[in-house]
This record gives C-alpha cells, sequence and structure tokens, in this order.
C-alpha cells in the first residue's frame, strides 16, 4: 500500500508541507515505534507528529535516518507545554526532541 496523492499545502516560503501526517501519541515501546514510523515512511508519510511527552523521539528518529529519505524530505512536528511558553521557555525546550531525534539543529521553513 502506498499514498498515491497525498494534499498539500503551500506555506508562505512556498514549501509544500502534506496535510495528513502520523501520529506517535501513545506508542510507549519504542521497537514498535520505530517499526510503525518505518511502514508509514514507507507507504508515503512524509510528516511524522511527536512530542516530548511521549517519551519516543529517538525511535522516530532512528526510523527517519534508517529509511534513506532525505531529511528535508520529511516533517516532523512537535509541541511545547504550556509551562514553556515564552521565547527562552520555548527555544530551550524544543532543542530536547531534536537532540533525542539525533539531530544538531532545528530547520524552520
Amino acid at each position: 500500500m502506498t499514498l498515491n496523492t497525498v494534499n498539500t499545502v503551500t506555506l508562505n516560503n512556498g514549501v509544500e508541507m502534506p496535510m495528513e501526517g502520523f501520529g506517535v501519541f501513545q506508542v510507549d515501546d519504542l521497537e514498535v515505534c520505530e517499526h510503525t514510523v518505518s511502514n508509514a515512511l514507507s507507504v508515503g508519510y512524509r510528516l511524522i507528529d511527536t512530542a516530548y511527552s511521549y517519551k519516543n523521539e529517538q525511535a522516530v528518529g532512528n526510523a527517519i535516518h534508517k529509511s534513506g529519505i532525505p531529511r528535508e524530505d520529511i516533517f516532523v512536528t512537535s509541541k511545547a507545554f504550556i509551562q514553556q511558553m515564552g521565547y527562552g521557555k520555548t527555544k530551550a525546550a524544543f532543542s530536547i526532541p531534536w537532540n533525542s531525534l539525533g539531530w544538531t539543529i532545528l530547520t524552520s521553513t
């Protein structure tokens, strides 16, 4: 099974972002998480939704790295808690998940 057509939305900078994604909320088993994200990527998903509170970002990162799909072709979304609101707190909060995913930088488009 593959996603034949992926609906996208064009962002202000011209980048097309998938409108459908694959979420990993409540996928506590890291092996299962990595396997399901790998499967999602293999059938065409290019947007993965995660969060630091899910505690499975390393598995998401592993699946993305092993997929062979260029990083710039995959969107990864995450979230900040209300306690992490404000420029400094939010910036610090988002350094944690991206390090967990195995990336040293967060790119914004």
